[in-house]
């Protein structure tokens, strides 16, 4: 057993009965943790550096964009909704309110892949946003 199977909710039904917020406060890290591991395998930046090149990919704008063109199921456009629609009450800062709440949405989409241990889909979504910032799709 892994610390990950430590972590992680078992019990499917909870994970859906938590608010799309939980899931995007899961998401928000589980994606940051991701660009930061690329760009730590990938670049020769230094840590400063690597930060201010991991805002492309974790604004609010550029999740946005990475959500208006992946190719999502219907179960995961819904999962998308729900996140998005739920009120947050925070007022963003660099970003428009629509973008705010689709990337709210994005990082609820990438909470509940994780939490519900569906690592194949999360990996093809996460590698699918990398080659969207990055232009290759």
């Amino acid at each position: 057993m892994n610390f990950l199977d430590k972590i992680i909710i078992k019990d499917e039904k909870k994970i859906n009965m938590m608010s799309p917020l939980t899931w995007a406060y899961v998401g928000d890290s589980i994606y940051e943790l991701y660009i930061r591991t690329y760009l730590a395998n990938n670049t020769n930046l230094n840590p400063h550096k690597m930060h201010v090149e991991s805002i492309k990919y974790v604004k609010a704008g550029a999740q946005y964009k990475i959500l208006k063109q992946l190719e999502l199921t219907d179960k995961e456009k819904d999962i998308v909704r729900r996140g998005r629609n739920t009120k947050n009450h925070h007022i963003p800062k660099n970003a428009s309110i629509e973008e705010y709440s689709y990337s709210t949405g994005f990082e609820a989409l990438i909470g509940y892949l994780y939490l519900n241990k569906d690592y194949e889909r999360l990996e093809k979504i996460l590698e699918d946003c990398i080659d969207i910032v990055n232009n290759k799709k």
